[in-house]
């Protein structure tokens, strides 16, 4: 039997003597940030800038020699561009001859498996060959012209096709558009055609047409609601961002009062969502057949029991899991109240820090933006490649420059026209961008500056404010906080530290391409369901997730220790390190559970307006809407993702002082010479006190 006490000595011992950095010394001198600095990691400031111009002459070339309308051509079996190709520039729309063919869930890796052709118009009516043999409207594969004679043979040789639906074009596609009855009749006469189409096969396509038709009217159903509610939703969009900054205010004075009614408040809501949700369970459980009732689609699957099933297993194992964890950190809660408090104060003191992520995530759009249209434009870089296909030497005598014309051999266009007789069965081909083997290589080099870009900003974010916060907790007297505090640490940013916010995005960036990597091999190897293969690569990609995790927490708090002292990324980094395994236990303690308790505050504020939304639409307004649950997800979706950007200031508050109250117990004693200089609340906490405050 093992001598648990033994080993917990041991363990202790082991620790003990790991060196965790010299711990640090008070310094007379220290008042807070430092103001005499210089500019740090120069190197990588130099590698940045050199890296940014290649992106930006990157982006003009694409600019200039890249054409983003290319994209949206499309491309019939033989590869003639549709109305761009000289022999078919009559010809822009799409045709498939059996668009029952393009349902299913490889067509957008395999393509559609029929016959695709450039028309100059989409079907205006629908057609069935067995129900009228009037040749005139047969649609066939380039070359192919039916006649009275041939029509019969081009049709069941799929030179023509036997039928089509009434469409319409989208991005140049003809899309079946259908009126009722047109499915029917395809159905019938497909029925007859044993050999060519399975009863069972053909009801599949059927199916998933007329589930493409509930998904568009869904669509138009959801649109059209947006329409009719945009004054409304504006104004309630205005109440979310007013509620976010309400509970931020009021969390100035009764902090420790908002975190326990979110707590609670939450408990709630979960509670009343499992009884909701297992109510209406047990009653659709009784009645089956409820569905068949149903108006719409999204009201066909509210009304079936496995719906309620679904949301009743979330709704029970979320509020068993939220007390589990309650449970096991209700003290520890109390410790992160009192740091959310200071942050509150914090926040309060430089109120303009509130709406600083503004300007970061306007720059991140702009990024996101700008890498977005230069890939784009890379990709339609280079020379269109042609090549003869189908040629026969001896039915098709070309002259002039083209009399060298066989199969395989690269042409042209206006040369094969001129040159090659008009019942040539011949064709030049369209094959590929030529001379774009580099195109690859220019477009990682994009998604990297991408990733390195947006990482970057968040950097800048993060310093800024970390310098704010600093500035605040290292104030003595907190009534002297400079009023340009925030403009002081944007401008010391800015002049000193843009190489160490290089460096440090640089890294993550660099885990994210390989995390990018990894996805877009994994894409690749899944058509080979190697069992191996994939059991290795969901370990790499979990690998570098935690450490892209890992490297956030660590570039944050290199960050706040650069924005502190100055000094290069390396070095703070190895201070914060060692500053917060000195005190291991409560960064444990404290880190997590407050961002678990914003995460809370932001949950209860975007549902907390989602309800009244919902409760609005479906009860008192006068609007008969489709979908009234779709502004009030809508608005979810925007009150939280406010309340992420509101809420980032707090976090990185909270994490700047915490880092500055582990140096602040560590520089100082609370003797008359060193005292602390942390608040009376968070003394009285960790049973700290000053001789004289």
């Amino acid at each position: 039997m093992y001598d648990l006490r033994r080993i917990r000595q041991l363990l202790k011992h082991n620790v003990d003597n790991i060196y965790l950095g010299k711990k640090i010394e008070y310094d007379p001198d220290f008042k807070g940030p430092m103001k005499n600095r210089s500019c740090t990691d120069i190197l990588c400031l130099g590698l940045f800038v050199v890296f940014i111009g290649c992106w930006i002459g990157v982006a003009c070339y694409a600019y200039t020699h890249g054409d983003t309308e290319l994209l949206l051509i499309p491309r019939d079996s033989s590869g003639s561009r549709c109305g761009f190709d000289p022999h078919v520039l009559d010809k822009p729309y799409l045709f498939f001859f059996d668009i029952s063919k393009c349902f299913g869930p490889n067509v957008p890796f395999t393509g559609c498996n029929t016959p695709q052709i450039c028309v100059s118009r989409c079907p205006s009516e629908t057609f069935i060959w067995d129900n009228n043999k009037d040749y005139t409207k047969l649609i066939c594969v380039d070359g192919v012209i039916p006649t009275t004679s041939s029509a019969e043979a081009l049709v069941n040789n799929k030179k023509c096709t036997r039928w089509y639906l009434r469409s319409e074009q989208v991005v140049k596609r003809c899309i079946p558009n259908p009126r009722e009855g047109d499915i029917k009749q395809v159905l019938d006469i497909l029925n007859k055609l044993g050999e060519q189409m399975t009863e069972n096969n053909l009801m599949k396509s059927i199916k998933q047409i007329k589930l493409i038709e509930q998904g568009e009217q869904f669509g138009n159903d959801f649109v059209e609601d947006l329409r009719d509610t945009w004054p409304e939703m504006l104004g309630f969009l205005a109440l979310g961002i007013f509620a976010c900054m309400l509970y931020i205010f009021i969390m100035r004075w009764i902090a420790k009062i908002m975190v326990w009614l979110t707590i609670f408040g939450t408990i709630a809501l979960l509670a009343f969502s499992t009884y909701l949700t297992a109510k209406n369970y047990d009653y659709y459980k009784k009645h089956p057949y409820d569905h068949e009732n149903a108006k719409n689609m999204f009201e066909k699957y509210v009304k079936t029991k496995e719906f309620w099933l679904v949301l009743l297993i979330i709704s029970s194992v979320v509020l068993a899991l939220l007390l589990f964890v309650l449970i096991f950190i209700r003290k520890q809660v109390i410790l992160a109240i009192a740091l959310i408090k200071e942050g509150s104060k914090a926040v309060s003191a430089v109120t303009s820090a509130l709406f600083f992520p503004i300007v970061p995530w306007l720059l991140q759009m702009a990024i996101f933006a700008f890498a977005i249209s230069v890939g784009l434009y890379i990709s339609t870089v280079g020379t269109p490649s042609y090549q003869i296909r189908n040629f026969d030497a001896n039915g098709c005598k070309c002259s002039g420059e083209a009399a060298h014309y066989k199969d395989g051999v690269e042409c042209t266009i206006e040369l094969f026209e001129r040159y090659c007789p008009q019942n040539c069965p011949g064709t030049c081909k369209f094959i590929e961008v030529a001379n774009t083997k580099w195109v690859i290589y220019v477009q990682i080099l994009n998604v990297f500056a991408f990733f390195w870009g947006v990482s970057f900003v968040t950097a800048f974010g993060e310093m800024v404010l970390a310098a704010t916060f600093a500035k605040w907790y290292w104030t003595f007297k907190k009534s002297r906080v400079p009023f340009f505090a925030l403009t002081a640490a944007v401008c010391r940013t800015l002049r000193y530290h843009i190489g160490t916010l290089a460096f440090g995005s640089l890294i993550i960036a660099i885990c994210r391409m390989i995390r990018a990597i990894l996805e877009y091999v994994d894409h690749k190897l899944k058509k080979y369901d190697n069992a191996v293969t994939k059991a290795v690569l969901c370990c790499c990609k979990c690998f570098f997730w935690c450490l892209e995790t890992f490297l956030k927490f660590i570039n944050k708090n290199a960050y706040i220790m650069c924005a502190i002292h100055g000094k290069n990324f390396c070095a703070s980094a190895k201070d914060a390190c060692s500053l917060l395994m000195r005190n291991i236990i409560r960064v444990a303690v404290l880190d997590k559970v407050t961002d678990f308790l914003f995460f809370l505050s932001k949950m209860l504020v975007s549902l907390g307006v989602a309800s009244i939304v919902y409760s609005y639409l479906e009860f008192a307004s006068e609007k008969n809407l489709h979908y009234p649950i779709g502004p009030a997800i809508i608005i979810f979706i925007c009150t939280y993702l406010i309340a992420c950007m509101f809420f980032s200031v707090y976090t990185m508050a909270v994490d700047t002082l915490f880092m500055c109250f582990l140096e602040d117990c560590e520089r100082n004693d609370g003797s008359e010479n060193r005292p602390y200089y942390m608040s009376t609340n968070l003394r009285n906490i960790f049973h700290k006190k000053n001789v004289v405050s």
